[in-house]
């Protein structure tokens, strides 16, 4: 397969928007909501994020394929270069697709990986042009189509999403001293591995898993796709862990379920935040950070209740980025101190969050 011989596609907008490209992954029609990302760099991390459940994914960034696709690599029983088992991308729409790819860590293309995932890939779309139109509409839902098959508009925001990718039994990994008790909403694995560069046990959980039943040193809720008030199984059970005083850390969607949790209310912003380069600003400091960030919804700071505060703001638009009690060793970001592909400026926060088990333990 070639530029030239590839089968034709089309990518369908809800506004009856119709742009024409050529495919390299599977070819079956799907639908989902249209979101970009402006990351130069690391397709295999956000291809394999399961905060993209649902999502057709635009990459802004115009040469995709050209370092192909990681080989399966395991490590503490986790793949060592994705962030899940598995692409949960509905679709992946690029401008330019590389056919040669060259990498010391390629097992094989990238649309053969999309094709062994049965995830459909289209190229030769104008990628800034379709971005300009999601920043001025917002976010939007789409399909992708091939010859004269159809599919409806599908809308992933009306589902329990993590409902779909969290685990569904209890995992175990490492044996260090502190006992972590990570709530799987759509983890990334590189969460995981971070808590096991620190001494931990860290103990996964579904996302409805009865917290109250286990015994832990500090509580940490994942990050995970979708609206954060249909999670309610998960916001009833952090009710009862704020009554503790058991550190807890939350991440992207953690954010936002520690915020439920606590009495505050959360809102769907226009297009999202997906890139690896947002600033974000440590509230009462002049310190600024450049962070890696995937989500849709966010924190209303307004409604944040009074033993609360927040803790970084987006620099751009100045949505909430992160949230910490004023007394309590409780605190999330809304970004991703751990990000795979990068910057990793606030890798540690996870050493403020060991440091807290710490002192709580010692009393």
């Amino acid at each position: 397969m070639n530029s030239l011989t590839a089968r034709k596609a089309k990518l369908i907008l809800e506004d009856g928007t119709v742009l024409e490209g050529r495919s390299f992954g599977c070819e079956k029609p799907v639908s989902g909501e249209v979101v970009f990302n402006t990351a130069m760099t690391g397709y295999p991390e956000s291809l394999t994020d399961p905060s993209y459940k649902g999502q057709i994914l635009v990459l802004t960034y115009p040469l995709i394929g050209n370092y192909g696709a990681p080989h399966e690599e395991m490590e503490n029983n986790l793949l060592k270069f994705q962030e899940s088992s598995r692409i949960h991308i509905q679709a992946l729409v690029v401008s330019d697709y590389s056919f040669q790819y060259s990498h010391w860590n390629a097992k094989g293309s990238l649309s053969q990986w999309l094709k062994d995932n049965e995830v459909p890939g289209i190229f030769g779309i104008d990628t800034r042009a379709l971005t300009k139109k999601l920043r001025e509409k917002g976010t939007m839902l789409g399909k992708i189509v091939f010859g004269g098959e159809e599919v409806d508009f599908y809308d992933p925001s009306k589902e329990n999403l993590v409902a779909q990718v969290s685990c569904t039994e209890k995992q175990v990994y490492g044996n260090g001293k502190y006992k972590i008790l990570l709530v799987d909403c759509g983890v990334k694995y590189n969460i995981i591995r971070y808590l096991l560069q620190r001494d931990t046990t860290v103990i996964r959980v579904p996302w409805d898993y009865p917290i109250h039943t286990e015994e832990y040193d500090g509580l940490f809720i994942s990050n995970g796709p979708g609206d954060p008030k249909l999670c309610t199984d998960t916001i009833d059970n952090l009710n009862g862990a704020l009554k503790e005083d058991t550190p807890i850390f939350g991440i992207c969607l953690g954010n936002q379920l520690l915020s439920l949790a606590a009495g505050a209310d959360t809102y769907k912003l226009k297009y999202g935040h997906r890139s690896h380069n947002q600033p974000v600003l440590e509230v009462g400091t002049d310190k600024a950070y450049i962070t890696a960030q995937n989500h849709g919804y966010a924190v209303d700071n307004d409604t944040l209740p009074e033993e609360w505060e927040p803790y970084f703001i987006n620099i751009n638009d100045g949505t909430n980025e992160g949230m910490r009690h004023k007394s309590k060793p409780f605190f999330s970001t809304q970004f991703h101190p751990e990000a795979s592909g990068g910057p990793t400026d606030t890798a540690y926060l996870f050493d403020e969050f060991v440091d807290a088990i710490a002192k709580y333990k010692e009393g």
